[in-house]
């Protein structure tokens, strides 16, 4: 299995040198998401005193040539603090700060998604969207192979991975319970983990978060994950086939609800939600992949728990649905729905935005 070059340093060295005193200086990472819309950057600075709020962190700008965000002509791009969580590598009182791209007119970077996500938010913010994201993800050697898989063929069929214990069913486990921790010391909303269909594939959940908050705190547990892994000398991507053939693939499922949804009888509000989602199936898909849908398509095929791509449907715990209504909402006749067609490496901003745009906002079209 290949793992990365700079895993195999002695972590034990560098934990010398993180005991050493700060003197009262603080070590602030900037990231943010680069102009493939997919790939997140960071780079670090000191401040004189801990940020106790967005305002103690000062703007600051990077050459936007470098991460396909720019031209070299007029390179320099904004970056503008929104959110500031704990940092679990250097640990506190230092500090990630997840940041919004502007470009040198002051007007959002192409790939910011969350300046119109923001504005839709704050025009349903009497509706309390609450939204929850399941994130998938597959470990990979840095040759590109699942981590864990035998070098020259694969491992036995799909069935005792899922939620599976012990070293013949689960790989990277550790990669897995160092994130869980790490988000948690951060202040990352996440909820759960566990290990998925595919070998070497793992899901962990963020939320229930209101509003933009939802996709600030999935974009920092990304973050966090693809730092782990650089530690571990692995790769954790988000691509939604990432083996082709009898595998599942990945998707970031979208748990949604309102407070007329919660309240009892919201199975009525529910039902109407998705009559709207029926509608704008097309524009849905679009959002849902930071292709359009090319990517997803390998995905939404019908198979391995996932509804058509083309096709839109819902029902009562159906995996194979668009959306699923779970068994106990039902039940109860109030709670939430899922909407099962985002991709794994699906803009978060995009699809709360589409969502609320759609079940709260009421606006039409494909």
């Amino acid at each position: 299995m290949s793992v990365a070059a700079s895993s195999q340093l002695d972590k034990a060295v560098r934990e010398h040198y993180l005991r050493l005193s700060q003197g009262g200086w603080v070590q602030v990472t900037y990231v943010w998401v680069d102009g493939t819309g997919e790939g997140l950057r960071c780079k670090t600075r000191t401040l004189e005193s801990e940020p106790k709020a967005l305002t103690d962190i000062p703007e600051w700008n990077f050459d936007g040539s470098s991460t396909f965000q720019s031209e070299g002509s007029n390179s320099d791009m904004f970056l503008i603090p929104v959110r500031i969580f704990r940092d679990p590598f250097t640990l506190d009182p230092n500090k990630l700060v997840l940041c919004e791209v502007l470009k040198y007119n002051r007007k959002p970077a192409e790939t910011n998604l969350r300046h119109s996500c923001k504005e839709a938010m704050e025009q349903a913010r009497d509706a309390h969207p609450w939204f929850g994201l399941e994130q998938e993800y597959t470990l990979l050697g840095i040759d590109g192979h699942p981590y864990g898989w035998p070098q020259n063929g694969f491992p036995a069929p799909q069935g005792p991975y899922y939620c599976g214990v012990g070293a013949d069913k689960v790989y990277g486990r550790d990669i897995v319970e160092a994130h869980y921790k790490a988000c948690i010391y951060a202040g990352v909303k996440i909820s759960g983990t566990n290990a998925e269909v595919m070998p070497s594939q793992w899901e962990f959940q963020v939320g229930p978060c209101e509003g933009i908050e939802m996709g600030d705190h999935l974009w920092i547990a990304r973050f966090i994950l693809h730092r782990i892994c650089e530690d571990f000398g692995v790769v954790a991507t988000f691509d939604p086939k990432p083996v082709t053939g009898n595998w599942n693939g990945a998707g970031c499922h979208a748990n949604f609800s309102t407070k007329d949804m919660r309240s009892p009888g919201g199975l009525k509000h529910i039902e109407e939600a998705i009559e709207k989602l029926s509608k704008r199936h097309p524009h849905h898909i679009r959002m849902y992949d930071p292709s359009g849908g090319k990517d997803n398509s390998r995905r939404l095929t019908g198979q391995h728990e996932t509804s058509s791509i083309h096709d839109f449907s819902a029902g009562i715990a159906n995996r194979g649905a668009s959306i699923r209504i779970p068994r106990q909402v039902g039940q109860d006749q109030c709670g939430y729905f899922e909407d099962r067609r985002p991709s794994a490496n699906c803009d978060p901003y995009a699809v709360t935005e589409a969502l609320v745009r759609t079940c709260i906002l009421n606006e039409v079209g494909n």
